[in-house]
């Protein structure tokens, strides 16, 4: 007899936001020209990381939805950038407005408010960005398509 197991895709969600904050980015340009804006305002070294690509398979047919990464040095605090949109469709469909999302993730502390309001307040000065807010877990009905 076969044994099925399943993944509980709730414990998943909760082990990989522990310790994240979320904002949702209007800015319509391509993903390499937000980044690049992003790494000269900041001064970080945001990448592309095709290990970390999202892809998911919707009416019959894939999509692949890019994130970029940046650690800061001598931390544990890393910085997620998600392309919401992939030809018509949507990592997060239920923000269909929403053309990123910026994730903050710490290992075992949680994310600073002070170091989180100035990157907020930074990432309002880019061009092109038209809105940044803070997103909470609770509003993601799709949370299993962030993890990675």
């Amino acid at each position: 007899m076969a044994v099925k197991l399943k993944l509980n895709n709730d414990d998943a969600a909760f082990t990989f936001f522990e310790h994240t904050r979320l904002l949702g980015i209007v800015a319509p340009v391509k993903d390499y020209v937000f980044s690049w804006h992003a790494n000269q305002q900041l001064g970080i070294n945001l990448r592309r990381n095709n290990l970390l690509e999202i892809q998911l398979r919707k009416k019959k047919r894939d999509y692949f939805f890019s994130v970029f990464e940046y650690s800061v040095s001598l931390t544990n605090t890393f910085h997620y950038l998600y392309n919401n949109q992939y030809d018509g469709e949507y990592l997060l469909p239920e923000f269909k407005h929403l053309d990123f999302l910026w994730l903050v993730k710490t290992e075992g502390q949680d994310v600073d408010d002070g170091e989180f309001f100035v990157l907020q307040k930074l990432l309002k000065t880019l061009p092109f960005v038209q809105l940044v807010s803070e997103m909470t877990e609770d509003k993601i009905k799709n949370k299993q398509h962030l993890i990675f």
